[in-house]
Formats: C-alpha cells, sequence, structure tokens
C-alpha cells in the first residue's frame, strides 16, 4: 500500500532533502508491525514464564489479559527452528470438539493451522514444523509442516465444550519438544513502549537488526523495507533531519495509525468486525493495524470476532436485548459454536460481576420463547421473567462492550454477509412490555 502522491526516497535523494512524508509514515507503520511482535517476545520471556520450544498450559477460564476466549483452552510457546532442528507437537485424538494449532510468523501472518480441516489424513498423532525447504528429515512418524521463519509463534485453541474437565484433560495431553539443538538468535533489544505510549523516531534506531532478525514472507514488502533503510539513514544523518522525522511520526504516522483502526473494519446491525485478519497478502497496514489492536488474531475461516460498543460504548446501567428470529439462530452461522462476552470499554478486560458469569455461549442454558426466538438480555440486574441463562450480567454505572465470536463461521459470515442482531435499549416501559410477552417453552 502507497501513499498517493508520495515521492519514493530515491527522488528525493538527488535534492538531498530527506524522505517525503509519506515515505517516513509507510515506513513507521510498517516497521512497527514488526515491533509490535517482539515487543510481545520480549514480555513473554521475561514475564510469563516462556523457554523455546516448550508448552505454557494457560488455566481454563482466566479472565486476565485484554478480549480472552474463554470458552476455549488455550496452550501457547515460542518456536525456534534452523536448518538442522524442527520442533515436534503431538495432539491426542480430538474427536467432536473444535481445536487447531495456529502458527503465526514473527510479522504477524498465521502460515498454518493444524487441525481435522486442515490435515484430513493425519488429524492427530505427531507434526514436526520445519524451516521451509531446509535440508533435513522430520522425525519418523510426523507430518512434515514447513514455516518460513526461524521464530514463531504457537497457539492451542481447544473449545470446552460441555465438559470442561475432558477439554482440560486433552489441553495437558499436548505435547511439544524439539527434535534437535537448533541455533536460537537473541530476541532484538529496543526501548519497550506501550500502545498509548508509542515510539516516534527512536524506532527506527534499531531497524536493520529488526528488519534482518527475520524475513517478511508476504509480497510487496521489498520497497517497504527499502523506505526504512532510507528512513534510518535520514534519520542518523543530522538532529534536524532525526527532528523532522519525528514530528512526522507524531502528527501524522500516529493519526493514520488511529485512522485506519477504524477504516479497517466493516460493520452492520450496530456490530463492526475486521475487513482481513490472520492472512493478509499485500496488505501490511491492515497486518500492522491488527498487531497494534489483536495480536495473534486467527484467519476468518477458524473465527470471525464482532465487536458492539467500540464506537459508542453501552452503559452499563441500562438494558439491552438482541433476537434472534426462530430460522435463524445463531447456531445455522456456525460449524463449531458461538459466544458473546462482556469487556470493559477502555482495555477490553473482562468486567466482573457478582454473579462471576462472563460470557453466554451454546453451552448455556438459553431458552427459547414460545415462537422459537431467541432473545439475550444485558443488563446490571435480570429483568423480571428472563430466563436466567438468557442474561449476562453489565457494569452498573461503567461503559462496556460486547465481543461475539463465530467458530467456524459459515460463508454468509466469513463474506461480511452476515452480523449479529442489533442490540436494542430497553426503556422501563418496553422492558416490563418485553418481559410480560416473553413465554418460556
Amino acid at each position: 500500500m502507497q501513499s498517493a502522491g508520495r515521492q519514493t526516497w530515491i527522488g528525493r535523494q538527488k535534492g538531498v532533502t530527506g524522505p517525503s512524508e509519506g515515505d517516513i509514515c509507510d515506513a513507521y507503520l510498517y516497521l512497527l508491525g514488526r515491533l509490535l511482535v517482539l515487543r510481545q517476545e520480549h514480555l513473554d520471556f521475561a514475564l510469563d514464564g516462556f523457554h523455546w520450544n516448550q508448552l505454557v498450559h494457560r488455566d481454563i477460564g482466566r479472565v486476565t489479559g485484554p478480549n480472552p476466549d474463554l470458552d476455549v483452552a488455550h496452550s501457547d510457546a515460542w518456536i525456534a527452528i534452523d536448518e538442522t532442528s524442527c520442533t515436534v507437537i503431538e495432539i491426542p485424538p480430538i474427536v467432536g470438539r473444535y481445536f487447531t494449532v495456529q502458527i503465526v510468523n514473527p510479522w504477524g501472518e498465521t502460515v498454518a493451522n493444524i487441525n481435522e480441516r486442515n490435515f484430513a489424513a493425519h488429524p492427530f498423532g505427531a507434526f514436526a514444523l520445519c524451516l521451509r525447504d531446509a535440508p533435513i528429515d522430520a522425525p519418523v512418524g510426523t507430518e512434515r509442516v514447513e514455516i518460513p521463519n526461524r521464530k514463531a509463534r504457537l497457539l492451542l485453541h481447544l473449545g470446552l465444550g460441555a465438559d470442561h474437565s475432558d477439554a482440560a484433560s486433552l489441553q495437558h495431553r499436548v505435547a511439544l519438544y524439539a527434535a534437535g539443538e537448533p541455533a536460537i538468535a537473541p530476541t532484538i533489544k529496543f526501548p519497550l513502549f506501550t500502545n498509548d505510549k508509542l515510539p516516534g523516531v527512536a524506532a527506527f534506531d534499531d531497524a536493520l537488526a529488526v528488519l534482518t532478525s527475520e524475513p517478511d514472507v508476504n509480497p510487496g514488502t521489498e520497497s517497504l523495507q527499502t523506505r526504512v533503510r532510507a528512513v534510518m539513514a535520514w534519520a542518523s544523518s543530522n538532529s534536524a533531519e532525526r527532528a523532522r522525522i519525528d514530528t512526522v511520526i507524531r502528527n501524522q504516522a500516529w493519526r493514520k495509525l488511529k485512522q485506519h483502526v477504524a477504516m479497517m473494519r466493516t460493520s452492520g446491525n450496530g456490530w463492526v468486525r475486521p475487513k482481513l485478519a490472520g492472512s493478509f497478502g499485500e496488505d501490511w497496514l491492515m497486518r500492522t493495524v491488527t498487531n497494534y489492536t489483536h495480536l495473534w488474531a486467527n484467519s476468518q475461516v477458524e473465527v470471525v470476532d464482532f465487536t458492539a460498543g467500540s464506537e459508542s460504548p453501552l452503559d452499563g446501567s441500562d438494558t439491552y436485548s438482541m433476537t434472534f428470529a426462530n430460522d435463524d439462530p445463531p447456531s445455522s452461522h456456525v460449524k463449531y459454536f458461538w459466544s458473546v462476552l462482556c469487556v470493559d470499554a477502555v482495555d477490553l478486560h473482562v468486567t466482573r460481576n457478582v454473579r462471576n458469569r462472563f460470557f453466554i455461549n451454546d453451552q448455556s442454558r438459553v431458552q427459547r420463547a414460545r415462537d422459537g426466538s431467541l432473545t439475550l438480555w444485558f443488563a446490571p440486574q435480570k429483568p423480571d421473567a428472563v430466563p436466567d441463562g438468557n442474561w449476562l450480567p453489565t457494569p452498573s454505572g461503567e461503559h462496556y462492550c460486547l465481543t461475539w465470536r463465530s467458530y467456524g463461521p459459515d460463508q454468509a459470515t466469513m463474506l461480511g454477509n452476515w452480523y449479529p442482531p442489533r442490540l436494542h435499549r430497553v426503556g422501563v416501559d418496553g422492558e416490563m412490555h418485553a418481559a410480560a410477552e416473553f413465554s418460556i417453552l
């Protein structure tokens, strides 16, 4: 993606006036996508107990972290491979339950999903993750899966279903280990940052090491890397040029990033969803936006996320409802399951409530009305006559968002032709009327 009316650095070089503002913005936003992944690599090893080629099994129901997925068991790892070593993952038989092993490269691109859908002839057992075209034989009895980078993030997603103990047992039977002794490059050191305090021109101080640490396998990125090197050179050439680049980043690149957070979404019925996720092709800017807002997002063939309230937060003191018609239940739009989660409007962490009920999904004891419709309610107190399973408590006096997830979305969902039903704010009179009309089967 190139900025309209942008002059290339090569053209600017003749005038010795430095890279254009468009080049600076593009170079910065491209580089930021990689820095966001590197930041997580730092944090995982420094704070979260990671070791190379070892799984970290997360506790089921863990509600920490932004926008957690509470109806899936998670395990994750950083893997390292080279020309002499593969990493083996052993998956027990998982039948009648959603699962996938997602592999994400160091630029935030999902490069593989290991599951029964993509490996029908070998859905379980041992898989050897090997460097693409490496002259090494995969261990005997393993299915070879080639990945394009020496480092990658591995994420196991395992549906909880109705039996959480069985899901936990399966989760802990998944094993990961290195088949060899890979040479592991140390994580590049750079000043860490937060999303609300992004780096300025300092992002280019270690840019050469960042670019050469792992190849970007997506098409069309060579010219972007050329621009990064150009901006890096000018940023170190003199203090005036460094200050100019920093000003462009702060006044234009940051604003462009925020603008594209909104532009990279589609909307319907008051819900928004990403246009792309997981696999980005030439759309490097969407990849950066996703790394900034939802790192490790999987491909939309696996899951589609919708959000309500991100642009105009919902009021936790009000009562909202959403209704699925009898002939259009949520289960008809997924192969596996759906869920809806309440998160706060600031950092997308789970909102606490006295019931310790954080989501509704296909395993909840929801009940339909006599006409077959299904109404879900979001309110600080359960409305009268509403089934308990149809109600998700909301934080009274606080703003929040709802996250809807569709696992194994149908074609209409993947194509952007289906959205969850519109939320309706229910007033006192309307709430009483709705409750009176609600008759349980």
